[in-house]
C-alpha cells in the first residue's frame, strides 16, 4: 500500500463527477499538473465543498492511484477570495490558469510557472496594479519559463522602452516581476507585443479569452 503524499499548488480546474464527486487538477510544486478525485465533495457540508475550487491554493494531501490521486486532505492557505467580487479580474485569473494548464505537465518541474501563477493573482487583487499589465507580464514570463521565448522583435526598436520592458520580464526573476510601470503609450505596445508572443508560441485559443475580449 503506497503512503500519502504532500503536495503544495493551486487547483486550476474542477468539475463534477457523479452524483457526489469532483475532479480537480492541480498545478503542484513537486509533482506537476496532477489530476485528483474529491470524493463527496459537492455534497451539502462536506469539507471538501470549498476546498476544491479553482483559485483555492494550499497543501494537498493525496493518496496515488493507478490513473489518478484521490484526495485525502487540504489546508488552503489563500482562496483569493477577491476575485469572485471583480467579475472581469475573475475571467483573467481563469486565463491566467487556462494557460497554467496549457505548459504543465504531470512529474515536470512547474515550480516556477506555480510561483508565477500566484504571484500574477496577487497582483492581479492589488487596486494599484494594471490588470492590463499584469496579463502582458504573466504572457510572457510564462513563454519565458517553459522555455519558448523567441526574443524580442525584429521590428521592435531595441532601444525602446517596451525592449527594455520585454527584457526586464524575461530576465528578472518572478518575485520582481509585479513591481513596475510604465506609460499608457507603452503599455498598449507591449499588450501587442505580448499577444503576438502568445499567437507565435501558443497553438490553442483559451475560452476565457474570448470573454476577456467582449469585456474590452
Amino acid at each position: 500500500m503506497q503512503d500519502l503524499i504532500c503536495v503544495t499548488g493551486m487547483i486550476l480546474k474542477s468539475e463534477p463527477i457523479g452524483e457526489y464527486d469532483r475532479r480537480v487538477v492541480i498545478l503542484t510544486k513537486e509533482r506537476g499538473k496532477l489530476s485528483a478525485f474529491a470524493r463527496g465533495a459537492r455534497r451539502p457540508g462536506n469539507r471538501f465543498m470549498a476546498s476544491t475550487n479553482p483559485f483555492c491554493f494550499g497543501t494537498f494531501k493525496l493518496y496515488p492511484g493507478r490513473s489518478a490521486y484521490t484526495l485525502q486532505e487540504v489546508h488552503i492557505d489563500n482562496f483569493f477570495e477577491a476575485l469572485r467580487d471583480d467579475f472581469a479580474g475573475a475571467y483573467i485569473g481563469i486565463y491566467f490558469m487556462e494557460i497554467a494548464d496549457y505548459y504543465g505537465r504531470e512529474n515536470n518541474d512547474d515550480k516556477e510557472l506555480l510561483k508565477l501563477l500566484y504571484q500574477a493573482l496577487r497582483a492581479l487583487i492589488h487596486p494599484a496594479y494594471d490588470n492590463r499589465l499584469v496579463r502582458a507580464i504573466f504572457e510572457i514570463k510564462a513563454i519565458v519559463v517553459n522555455g519558448e521565448f523567441p526574443g524580442i522583435f525584429p521590428d521592435i526598436d531595441p532601444d525602446s522602452t517596451c525592449a527594455y520592458a520585454i527584457q526586464y520580464i524575461a530576465q528578472f526573476p518572478i518575485e520582481k516581476l509585479f513591481r513596475f510601470t510604465v506609460t499608457e503609450e507603452v503599455l498598449k505596445e507591449l499588450c501587442r507585443c505580448a499577444a503576438r508572443y502568445c499567437d507565435k508560441c501558443m497553438d490553442k485559443k483559451f475560452k476565457s479569452l474570448e470573454i476577456i475580449e467582449t469585456l474590452g
